[in-house]
């Protein structure tokens, strides 16, 4: 593990925390707010009182003031499930260094951080479908089960959002926040990726692998492309133009999926496949913290 998931690296990771606004209720006590008013330690309101409601949450000093019975109402705190769907199609393991090694490193970095405050998480590998998962665990022991099982995972064919998507779907995991780590190339369009992930229903993070040559690659002459994935080439010349309609063409591909996460208020991050993660962590996490939203 000394390459990806050095010593230094989960000691960097140790203080960060994801906090979310919100959770669905139906989990284990940890630090996030729940939906639901129960009887957890945050005193949030007053309702009046229903046969059948737990008596040792009536407020008896109210009582004697006004005569009626009210129930004193606390905020509970609830687990955020993270399910991490990370990305290991033949594209993320391609150049060198491959993606695969920062996308791996940061779901290495938001599984610890669930872990170490109580969460639980899952880690869905897929590429053409869905692969075996890690998970779900719980505990701060548990990290070392998630390294190494990031460490071992290797290129596992082509991309295809909707069919794996729709297999996490007929899982009916408890809603929870959904994390998308990958390039987001699909041989069927940013459409079909943008159209498979609208079905999910857990809150969503997307985390977008990228570096500074998809959008202004170096390219010049006549050259044979081939298709990491398909092995499919094509024969081109690159002329100032062509390349001009790539980079118009890939703008409008960041642009639809920053369309989706803005209508899905999902939180949208770009990790850059050929910087350190652990020196982007201080831009993502903001004072060590990242919210997601409601």
């Amino acid at each position: 593990m000394a390459v990806l998931f050095s010593d230094d690296f989960v000691r960097a990771i140790a203080p960060l925390r994801i906090v979310a606004r919100q959770v669905a209720a139906g989990g284990r006590h940890a630090e996030h707010r729940s939906r639901d008013l129960g009887s957890g330690m945050e005193f949030r309101d007053f309702r009046s009182y229903v046969p059948g409601d737990d008596i040792r949450r009536v407020d008896w000093n109210l009582y004697r003031r006004s005569g009626r019975l009210f129930l004193r109402l606390f905020e509970e705190t609830e687990d955020l499930p993270v399910y991490i769907l990370l990305d290991v199609s033949d594209s993320m393991f391609f150049e060198i260094p491959p993606r695969a090694d920062a996308a791996r490193q940061m779901a290495a970095v938001l599984a610890a951080i669930t872990l170490n405050q109580l969460d639980r998480t899952a880690i869905y590998p897929f590429a053409d479908d869905l692969l075996r998962p890690l998970g779900p665990i719980s505990g701060k022991q548990g990290v070392h089960r998630v390294l190494a099982h990031l460490e071992q995972l290797g290129p596992s064919g082509p991309t295809n959002f909707e069919r794996s998507v729709r297999r996490l779907q007929a899982m009916r995991l408890r809603q929870g926040l959904a994390v998308v780590i990958s390039d987001y190339f699909d041989p069927r369009g940013i459409g079909a990726v943008a159209a498979a992930l609208r079905s999910l229903r857990h809150r969503l993070l997307l985390v977008q692998v990228a570096r500074a040559s998809d959008a202004a690659p170096s390219l010049d002459g006549e050259l044979r492309l081939i298709d990491c994935e398909s092995g499919a080439g094509v024969d081109v010349a690159v002329t100032g133009a062509g390349l001009e309609r790539y980079r118009r063409a890939y703008r409008e591909y960041c642009d639809e999926l920053l369309r989706f996460a803005a209508r899905r208020r999902a939180a949208h991050l770009v990790l850059d496949a050929d910087r350190p993660v652990l020196a982007q962590l201080g831009e993502l996490f903001v004072g060590g913290v990242f919210v997601t939203g409601g």
